[in-house]
C-alpha cells in the first residue's frame, strides 16, 4: 500500500510549512517555450487534494525529459518555495519544487491513489493574501527605510524562477556569482555609469544592473560569492543581445531598491549554474551563439596587448586550447576551465570561442562535471592524441556522408544550417586573382598586412609594423563531379596540397618568375582529390549563396574508392551481405 502525506497541499497553500511531504505526480505540462528554456508545470496529489499550481525548478527538467517523474510516480519533496503570482486578477500561491526524490516509479504504482479533489477551487478565498504573520514579515523588510536593518531569520522569499514584471512585492535570497567592473559611457544624452551582476538561487538565475546613483550605492557593498536579500528592483524583458542567462527577465536597481546581506551560510544556494555543451558540438553552432563549455586547458599562448579600432580601448588577449572527453589529446596536468557564456566565432572556415564582458571563467571549479572530466583526463585522455577543434573546419575535423554534388543538392545540405560531406571531385578552375596574400609573420596570426609604402608592413590585429611577411594562400576553386559542380574556398594548408607547393615558395615564384607562378595553377587543374566540404547558406548582397569551405583535401586512395563504389553498386542491386 502506498502512503501519501494527506492534507499537505492544503497546508502548503495556506502558508504552513510541511517537512518533506510525499506526493503523487498525476501529470505534467510543458509551458510555452521561452528564452529561459523549458519550464514544466506539474499536477500533484496528496491523496486528498490535487493541485496544478506547482512548478519544477529548471535544474530538475532532466527528471521529466529522462522519464523519471512519470504519471502515477510517488515522490518526496525535500525542498520547495512558495511564490505569489497574479492569475487572472487573483493572487495565487505557486509551489516551486527545488529538490525532489523518486520513491516509487509510476509504472510500478499504475493508478491514482485515493479520490482527490481540486485544491485551488476550495482555497481561492484563502489564497488571496499571505498569512498575516508572513505578510507582516515581508512588509517589515520591504518598507522599512533609514532604520536599523531588521532580523532576516524569517524573511519570506520568492524564488527567482517565479519573478515577473507583474509583481511588486517580492524578496529574493540570491548569491552574487559574478560582478562586472564599473563601465562609463558618454553620448549626446549625457554621461553615466553602470555595473551588472549575475544572481542565482536554487530555482534559477537573473541578471541585475545598477545605473548612476545605484551604481555608487551598491557596488562596494556587493561581493562575489556572498548571499543577499534583494527587494524593490524593477523587472523588464531581458535583452538577449547582451544577456545569455536562462531567464525571460532582467532586474534593474532603482531608488527604492533594498539589499541586505544574508548572514547564514547559504549552503542551499548554488555557486553558479552551467549548461555545458560538448566541445565537438561547436561546429554545429552558429556564429555569435553563446554557450557554456567545460574543458581541460591543453596549452596557452602569451598575453597580448591590443587596441580596439572602434573605441581605442586597450584590450588583453590570450589564446587557450581546451579539450574535453569528446576530443582526444596528449597533454600535461593542466587545470579544468569552466566558461559560462562564451561566444562562438568563425575564422578561416574554423570555429573558435571568445569571452565577452558578461563571460564568467572558473578554474578547477568544485562541481561534479569538473571532477568527472579530471578523472577522464588522468585515466584516459592524458595518453591519447589530440584533434584541434579550432582547426576542425579548416584542417581535417568534422564528419559527413560520402556523396556526390548532385546528392548534396537533393538533400539541401547547408540550407538549414551547417553540414559537412565528402566528395570525390575534379578541380575545374582556380581563380588566380587574390589567391596569394602577404600575411603577418607572427606565428599565431594570419591577418593580411597593409603595405606602408616604406618597406614596412602593418598588422592591424597585432598593432605592429614588420619589415617582413609570410605568404598565405586563399584559393577559390571550381570543383566538379559527374553530377554537378560547386565553388569552394581552400585555405593555405589545403590549397598547398592541391597546388603541390608551399605558399612561401609560390610567393617567391610570383616575385621572380611569373610564368612559372601561373603554370603552377594550370598544373593543378583537372586533377581529382577527395574533398571534405563544409557548406552553409549565407546572405551576400541581399542574395542567398551556398558557401563551401574545404575542411580537408587528400589524394584519392583508389582501393578505398573502389570499395566505396562496390558498396554503392551492391546497395543499388539490392545485394545484402550474408
Amino acid at each position: 500500500m502506498y502512503s501519501l502525506t494527506e492534507g499537505a497541499l492544503d497546508k502548503i497553500m495556506n502558508g504552513v510549512d510541511v517537512d518533506k511531504p510525499v506526493l503523487q505526480i498525476l501529470g505534467h505540462k510543458k509551458l510555452a517555450s521561452s528564452s529561459s528554456g523549458e519550464r514544466y508545470r506539474l499536477l500533484v496529489s496528496d491523496g486528498k487534494r490535487v493541485n496544478s499550481f506547482t512548478m519544477l525548478a529548471t535544474q530538475l527538467n532532466s527528471m521529466i525529459t529522462e522519464n523519471v517523474l512519470t504519471e502515477f510516480s510517488i515522490c518526496q519533496i525535500n525542498r520547495y518555495a512558495i511564490s505569489m503570482v497574479n492569475n487572472a486578477g487573483k493572487q495565487k500561491r505557486v509551489m516551486v519544487i527545488l529538490n525532489i526524490d523518486l520513491k516509487v516509479p509510476g509504472d510500478e504504482v499504475g493508478h491514482k491513489i485515493g479520490n482527490p479533489t481540486n485544491a485551488e477551487a476550495d482555497c481561492d478565498s484563502k489564497l488571496a493574501q499571505p498569512p498575516p504573520q508572513q505578510q507582516q514579515q515581508q512588509n517589515t523588510f520591504m518598507l522599512q527605510k533609514n532604520v536599523p536593518q531588521p532580523s532576516t531569520d524569517n524573511i519570506s522569499t520568492t524564488p527567482i524562477v517565479a519573478l515577473s514584471p507583474y509583481q511588486n512585492r517580492w524578496v529574493i535570497k540570491a548569491r552574487v556569482v559574478s560582478k562586472s567592473n564599473i563601465r562609463t559611457w558618454s553620448n549626446s544624452r549625457g554621461e553615466g555609469k553602470l555595473f551588472s551582476m549575475d544572481l542565482v538561487d536554487e530555482s534559477g538565475e537573473i541578471r541585475c544592473t545598477a545605473f548612476k546613483d545605484q551604481c555608487d550605492k551598491f557596488y562596494d557593498m556587493l561581493e562575489v560569492g556572498k548571499v543577499y536579500y534583494i527587494s524593490r528592483a524593477s523587472l523588464k524583458t531581458a535583452n538577449k543581445q547582451f544577456n545569455n542567462l536562462k531567464n525571460d527577465y532582467e532586474m534593474t536597481l532603482i531608488g527604492d531598491s533594498e539589499i541586505i546581506p544574508c548572514h547564514d551560510s547559504g549552503n542551499d544556494i548554488p555557486s553558479l549554474q552551467f549548461n555545458f555543451v560538448p566541445i565537438n558540438d561547436i561546429e554545429k553552432k552558429e556564429k555569435n551563439d553563446l554557450m557554456d563549455i567545460l574543458g581541460i586547458v591543453k596549452s596557452y599562448g602569451d598575453l597580448q596587448m591590443l587596441t580596439s579600432r572602434t573605441t581605442g580601448r586597450e584590450l588583453k588577449k590570450r589564446d587557450i586550447n581546451i579539450v574535453d572527453e569528446t576530443e582526444e589529446f596528449d597533454g600535461n596536468n593542466n587545470p579544468v576551465l569552466a566558461i559560462k557564456g562564451a561566444r562562438i566565432g568563425e575564422f578561416n572556415g574554423g570555429k573558435n570561442l571568445s569571452t565577452i564582458s558578461a563571460t564568467v571563467l572558473q578554474i578547477d571549479p568544485d562541481i561534479p562535471a569538473a571532477h568527472r572530466l579530471r578523472g577522464w583526463f588522468n585515466t584516459i585522455g592524458r595518453n591519447e592524441e589530440a584533434k584541434s577543434l579550432s582547426k576542425a573546419l579548416g584542417g581535417g575535423g568534422g564528419s559527413g556522408p560520402w556523396i556526390t554534388f548532385g546528392e548534396a543538392r537533393e538533400m539541401e545540405l547547408g540550407f538549414k544550417g551547417i553540414d559537412i560531406y565528402t566528395v570525390k571531385a575534379t578541380v575545374n578552375m582556380i581563380r588566380i586573382e587574390n589567391a596569394l596574400y602577404k600575411a603577418c609573420p607572427t606565428e599565431t596570426c594570419k591577418k593580411k598586412l597593409i603595405d606602408q609604402a616604406n618597406d614596412m608592413y602593418r598588422c592591424e590585429k597585432c598593432d605592429k609594423e614588420f619589415p617582413n611577411y609570410k605568404y598565405r594562400l586563399l584559393a577559390s576553386l571550381s570543383l566538379a563531379d559527374w553530377t554537378d559542380n560547386q565553388w569552394a574556398t581552400a585555405f593555405s594548408e589545403e590549397a598547398e596540397k592541391i597546388l603541390g607547393i608551399s605558399s612561401q615558395e609560390l610567393g617567391e615564384l610570383q616575385e621572380n618568375d611569373n610564368d612559372a607562378y601561373l603554370e603552377k595553377f594550370g598544373d593543378a587543374t583537372f586533377k581529382s582529390f577527395l574533398f571534405k566540404l563544409r557548406v552553409k547558406l549565407e546572405v551576400f548582397n541581399d542574395e542567398n549563396r551556398l558557401k563551401a569551405t574545404c575542411v580537408s583535401v587528400s589524394p584519392i586512395d583508389y582501393k578505398i574508392y573502389n570499395n566505396h563504389l562496390i558498396t554503392q553498386i551492391k546497395e543499388l542491386a539490392g545485394i545484402v551481405k550474408a
